[in-house]
């Protein structure tokens, strides 16, 4: 990993380090470029494929959907074929590993746990002569959740979507992800999703799959919502189609950045800018310090570990181009980098990471001291790991129970009580022209008040 020396840059001159496009501006690998250009007949921008597909899918439902899916994932699928059926599931159930399932579990418990604490509540309190004001706690009818595949498999991405949509009471959770060329999903995506109870799955990936879930086709049903991370095919389809359905947010590519003072062991930040960067070529890691040994021996290290990597070459892509060592003057100047740079996952080693907590405005999620990596929170520990990424923590917060639910308000006054707010009620309802308003006030006031 390169490493800048911005110890006499301002910080305007640092963020520049850290800027970040939009989801639409992200260039194609040429690789998978030249694969759009073949499927299409013409080069083409994600955001003009994702355009493409999705309105393929919104016109022609099931024969597009089978047809992308074919020609994107190499599954040859039909109605009957598409959704995971009880003999899979068993199959599922024999092919994975015990320990590995316990495991799963286990972590299943700690997020089930994790979101039941945060479980919002229907109240109603009382107020003067009689009157309540309250709000209600309402579960959507339908979600679809989004398990990516493609270069790997995700049973965490299975618990983190799952388990806060049944902790709020969502009735149909429909599961959507990428089966390999054989028609057949991962075992222990499928196992995982059967422990917690969803049945109800879909062999499908993609920007197709997102088009499938928010308009529904002659197989599937269509949901209110759609949640879950993905590539940037799925995040500009899960743009597409905000408005039709609901969405969590648009996730990207993974991003770690790395807060870190002279204290902290290289051998650990080595590791774990890796842990992300092996998720995607187009994932960020970053480590931003005031020590220039600790930037040094960082950089020295990353390459060594790398080396031993199974995901080398993914790894290697990622640090390429989003991966960064940041030398700053002092921490007060790499913690407004990091509220700058606003990450998915910021990992605090400093001597007194709490210290630093109230000064971190923009972060998906927090993670303090040399014992608390990343992928405590990818897979185990219990709050959730999808998160805003792209810079979007800034306005996003992490998928929780709420994002499966809906706040409806509640209002119920008695006669004396809106006799009390009428004449304002009218003033305000006169003050904007809207006469049939005040006349719902002024007739209860002058037959009943």
């Amino acid at each position: 990993m390169k490493v800048y020396d911005e110890r006499k840059s301002t910080a305007e001159e640092i963020s520049r380090l850290l800027e970040k496009k939009s989801f639409d501006e992200v260039k194609l690998s040429p690789k998978v470029a030249a694969a759009v250009e073949k499927m299409f007949g013409r080069p083409l921008t994600a955001a003009e494929e994702v355009d493409i597909i999705v309105n393929d899918i919104r016109a022609k439902g099931d024969t597009a959907l089978f047809e992308y899916t074919k020609k994107l994932d190499g599954a040859d699928l039909t109605p009957a074929t598409i959704r995971v059926t009880e003999e899979e599931f068993a199959e599922a159930e024999k092919a994975v590993d015990e320990k590995t399932m316990g495991a799963i579990r286990r972590a299943i418990a700690n997020v089930r746990k994790f979101h039941e604490e945060q479980l919002p509540k229907t109240w109603l309190t009382p107020r003067a002569y009689g009157s309540f004001l309250g709000q209600k706690m309402t579960p959507v009818d339908s979600v679809g959740i989004y398990v990516p595949g493609g270069t790997a498999a995700y049973p965490s991405s299975v618990i983190m979507n799952a388990v806060p949509a049944k902790v709020a009471g969502v009735p149909r959770i429909a599961m959507a992800a990428p089966a390999g060329r054989d028609g057949k999903m991962n075992p222990y995506v499928l196992a995982t999703a059967k422990e917690i109870g969803i049945t109800e799955i879909y062999k499908m990936g993609g920007a197709q799959a997102i088009a499938a879930l928010a308009f529904g086709t002659e197989t599937i049903p269509k949901v209110e919502k759609i949640t879950g991370p993905g590539n940037i095919f799925v995040t500009l389809a899960k743009k597409a189609v905000y408005g039709h359905v609901d969405i969590d947010m648009l996730a990207g590519p993974s991003e770690i950045l790395i807060v870190a003072d002279k204290t902290a062991d290289y051998q650990y930040l080595a590791a774990d800018l890796l842990s992300q960067a092996e998720h995607d070529p187009l994932a960020c890691a970053i480590l931003i310090t005031d020590d220039e040994g600790l930037a040094n021996k960082v950089a020295e290290e990353v390459e060594v570990q790398l080396q031993k990597l199974p995901r080398k070459e993914i790894a290697a892509q990622s640090l390429a181009v989003q991966g960064k060592i940041i030398l700053a003057k002092d921490m007060d100047t790499v913690v407004e980098m990091a509220n700058i740079s606003a990450p998915e996952h910021m990992e605090i080693n400093t001597k007194e990471p709490f210290a630093l907590v109230p000064k971190i405005r923009n972060a998906g999620a927090i993670f303090l001291g040399a014992y608390s990596p990343e992928p405590l929170g990818d897979y185990y520990a219990g709050p959730n790991h999808i998160l805003p990424t792209g810079g979007t923590a800034r306005f996003y917060s992490v998928l929780n129970v709420e994002t499966f639910m809906k706040k409806t308000s509640i209002i119920s006054y008695t006669k004396e009580a809106l006799a009390e707010a009428a004449d304002d009620i009218i003033a305000m309802a006169e003050a904007e022209g809207l006469q049939a308003h005040a006349n719902a006030i002024r007739i209860r006031k002058e037959k009943q008040l």
